[in-house]
C-alpha cells in the first residue's frame, strides 16, 4: 500500500481513540472546558450512561459566534499560543484535541452566548460533519450535548460497558472535579435520578465543606488535616486515619494546581508514607492538593491530561513522603482532637520503678486473692478515694489486665481498653528505627556469651543478614557449621529473653512472616524485631508497669496503630457505657 495522506475524518478517529475512551472522558473534556470559562455553575446530564446523551451546561464566559465553528477544529484552542505558554500552562484544557474529537464519533451540539452577545448561537456535527451556524435561545454561557455516543465506530462502541458501570465512572469523575474546584457548584443527573448535587463554597473554609458534601461527614471525622510548605511547593488537603483504611484504593484523591491527576510518584509517595502504620492489603484514604510552580511540571504527558511528570521527580516524591509521614506522627493519644480526648485521672508513671523487661510469674489466672491484690496495690498508688482528673494522660491510669492480654484503664470519660501486646510492639519499634537512625542502639555485652544450636541454612540465613544484626544491636559469632554465639544483645530485650527472640525471628523468615508490607529492608527487621521482643500475652504486669506503658504510648508516635497495621487502643465512653446498661444520666 502506497504512503498517502489520511482523510481529516480518519484523523479527527484516531485522535478520539486517545482522548475519548469512555462516556466519562466526554464529561471530564467538557467539564474542564466549562472550569477553564470562569463557570460558577455546571449541570451535567446523562442517560444511558452517558452513551445516550451527555449534556454539560455552564455560565461561563461563552464562545463568540465567529468563534464556534473554530472551536471545533483540530488543534484550536485560546488557551496557548506559543512553546512557552505551554510550559506554564495553568488551564485545564489546552490541546485543542477534545472537542473534534468528540465532534467525530457522535452526534454533536455547541450552542453559546457571549454576555455582550444578544442572543445565543449553535453548530451541529453528525460524525465530525458540520453544519452552518444558526442562532439558538442560550442563555450567557455554553451548552454542548454529545448524542449517540460511538454511533460510527461499533468496534469503540462494544468495549463500552454496561450502564451502571459507566454511570459509576462519570459519578466519581464529578466527584474529582467538585473537590478540585469547591467555589463552583456542581450537579449531575442520570435521567430524573439526581447522583450529585453540591454548592458552590467559599473560602477560607470552602474546600472542607466540599470534601465533607462530596464524601461524607464520615471522612472529616476519621482524617487529620496536612499543611506543609518548602519554598513555592506547597501541599494540603486530608489524609485518612489508619483506622479509616478500605479494601479498595476508591477513596484517593490528588490534585496538581487544581488538575485531578492519577500519578503514580505521588501515590507511592503516599503509600510509603503510610507503610508502617497500615494492615497489610489495605489502602489509605486522602485528598491532598499539590501546588507548585507549573514550569516545575509537564501536564502534556498524555493526551488524557490525567497524568504528569515533575522536573525534580525525587524532590517532589521525598516532599510529599516526609509531609504525611510528620502527620501521621501524630497519631498517638495524646494527638487527638481537643473534643474527643478523654479528662484523665493521674497514675504513677513508674518511669524507675519495674520495667517491663523482667521476669515476673505468669498471670495464675484470676482468682479472688489476685483481685484483692490488684485492689491494694491501686489503693496504695492512688488513694482509697482513687485518683484525681488530669487532662494530660490522655489513656488514663491503669486498672487491671483482662485475660492477660488487655490492659483496662479509667478515664473521665470512660473506660480505655489496650492491646499491651500491639501498645509494646509499637513503641518497641519506633525506638528501634530512632536509634537505628542515629547509629546509636544501646546494647549490652554479656558476661557469659550465649551459644545456640541452630541447623546450617538458618545459621547461614543469620550470617547472610548479620548487618541488619548488628545495627539493632547484637554482635554475632558462627563457631561452625550449627553454632551461633551471642556476645551482645540490644538493652531493651535483656539477656533473658535472647534465644527466643533470635529463635522466633528464625521462625517467622522460614515461614515467610519476615515478608512484611514495610518497603524498607532494615525497617522490616526491626519491625520483626521489636513484634517478638514486645511483652506477650499471658505476661503479668503490675500496675506500675501497666501505667509505665500507657505513658510510653502517649509519648510515641504512631502509637495508635502496631506494626501491623492493628489498633492498639481503643476507648469505650461513659455515653456509650450508659447506653449498653440502657442507663440514663
Amino acid at each position: 500500500m502506497a504512503i498517502r495522506v489520511l482523510p481529516e475524518a480518519l484523523i479527527d478517529q484516531i485522535a478520539a481513540g486517545e482522548v475519548i475512551e469512555r462516556p466519562a472522558s466526554v464529561v471530564k473534556e467538557l467539564v474542564e472546558n466549562s472550569l477553564d470559562a470562569g463557570a460558577h455553575r455546571i449541570e451535567i446530564d446523562i442517560e444511558r450512561g452517558g452513551v445516550g446523551l451527555v449534556r454539560v451546561r455552564d455560565d461561563g464566559s461563552g464562545v463568540a459566534a465567529e468563534e464556534l465553528s473554530l472551536a471545533l477544529a483540530r488543534h484550536a484552542t485560546s488557551k496557548i499560543g506559543s512553546l512557552e505558554d505551554l510550559q506554564t500552562v495553568l488551564t485545564l484544557g489546552f490541546r485543542g484535541e477534545a472537542l473534534p474529537s468528540i465532534a467525530s464519533v457522535s452526534r454533536f451540539r455547541l450552542a453559546s452566548r457571549t454576555s455582550a452577545a444578544e442572543h445565543g448561537m449553535e453548530v451541529l456535527a453528525e460524525g465530525g460533519a458540520l453544519a452552518p451556524l444558526r442562532p439558538t435561545s442560550q442563555p450567557k454561557g455554553t451548552t454542548v450535548e454529545v448524542r449517540d455516543l460511538f454511533f460510527n465506530v461499533p468496534a469503540r462502541r462494544k468495549f463500552v460497558r454496561s450502564d451502571p458501570t459507566e454511570v459509576g465512572h462519570i459519578v466519581r469523575l464529578a466527584e474529582r472535579l467538585a473537590l478540585s474546584h469547591a467555589e463552583v457548584a456542581f450537579r449531575l443527573r442520570s435521567g430524573e435520578r439526581v447522583l450529585l448535587d453540591v454548592s458552590a463554597a467559599a473560602a477560607p473554609r470552602g474546600a472542607q465543606e466540599r470534601v465533607r458534601a462530596v464524601l461524607g461527614e464520615d471522612f472529616l471525622d476519621h482524617a487529620i488535616p496536612i499543611e506543609h510548605a518548602a519554598g513555592p511547593v506547597h501541599l494540603g488537603g486530608w489524609i485518612g486515619l489508619p483506622t479509616a483504611s478500605r479494601a479498595q484504593p476508591d477513596r484517593q484523591f490528588w490534585f496538581v494546581n487544581g488538575r485531578a491527576v492519577r500519578d503514580r510518584l505521588l501515590t507511592n509517595a503516599v503509600r510509603l508514607a503510610y507503610r508502617d502504620v497500615l494492615y497489610h492489603g489495605r489502602h489509605p484514604t486522602y485528598v491532598l492538593h499539590l501546588t507548585l510552580d507549573p514550569q516545575a511540571v509537564d501536564v502534556n504527558a498524555h493526551p488524557s491530561k490525567l497524568e504528569v511528570r515533575f522536573r525534580d521527580a525525587r524532590q517532589i516524591h521525598d516532599f510529599v513522603l516526609r509531609a504525611v509521614e510528620r502527620a501521621l506522627a501524630a497519631t498517638r493519644p495524646a494527638a487527638l482532637p481537643a473534643a474527643a480526648l478523654p479528662a484523665m485521672p493521674p497514675g504513677n508513671s513508674a518511669a524507675g520503678g519495674a520495667g517491663l523487661f523482667g521476669s515476673p510469674p505468669p498471670l495464675a489466672g484470676g482468682s479472688a486473692w489476685e483481685v484483692a491484690a490488684v485492689v491494694r496495690e491501686r489503693e496504695l498508688r492512688d488513694g482509697p478515694h482513687g485518683p484525681a482528673v488530669n487532662d494530660e494522660r490522655p489513656l488514663g491510669s491503669a486498672l487491671a489486665q483482662l485475660h492477660g492480654t488487655y490492659i483496662l484503664a479509667e478515664s473521665a470519660q470512660g473506660l480505655i481498653l489496650v492491646d499491651m501486646h500491639a501498645a509494646h510492639e509499637r513503641v518497641l519499634y519506633e525506638q528501634l528505627k530512632a536509634e537505628a537512625a542515629r547509629a546509636n542502639v544501646p546494647s549490652q555485652h554479656l558476661l557469659e556469651p550465649i551459644s545456640l544450636e541452630l541447623r546450617t541454612h538458618e545459621l547461614d540465613s543469620v550470617l547472610e543478614r548479620r548487618g541488619d544484626w548488628e545495627r539493632a544491636g547484637f554482635e554475632l559469632d558462627a563457631l561452625g557449621p550449627t553454632q551461633l554465639l551471642i556476645r551482645r544483645v540490644p538493652a531493651l530485650l535483656g539477656a533473658g529473653r535472647v534465644a527466643d527472640v533470635v529463635r522466633g525471628m528464625l521462625a517467622d523468615a522460614e515461614l515467610g512472616v519476615a515478608a512484611h508490607h514495610l518497603e524498607d529492608t532494615a525497617d522490616r527487621f526491626l519491625a520483626a524485631l521489636a513484634c517478638r521482643s514486645a511483652v506477650r500475652a499471658h505476661r503479668h504486669l503490675t500496675l506500675a508497669e501497666m501505667d509505665a506503658l500507657l505513658r510510653q504510648m502517649e509519648r510515641t508516635d504512631r502509637t495508635n496503630q502496631c506494626n501491623h497495621g492493628r489498633p492498639t487502643w481503643a476507648r469505650l465512653t461513659l455515653a456509650q457505657l450508659d447506653h449498653l446498661f440502657l442507663r440514663g444520666r
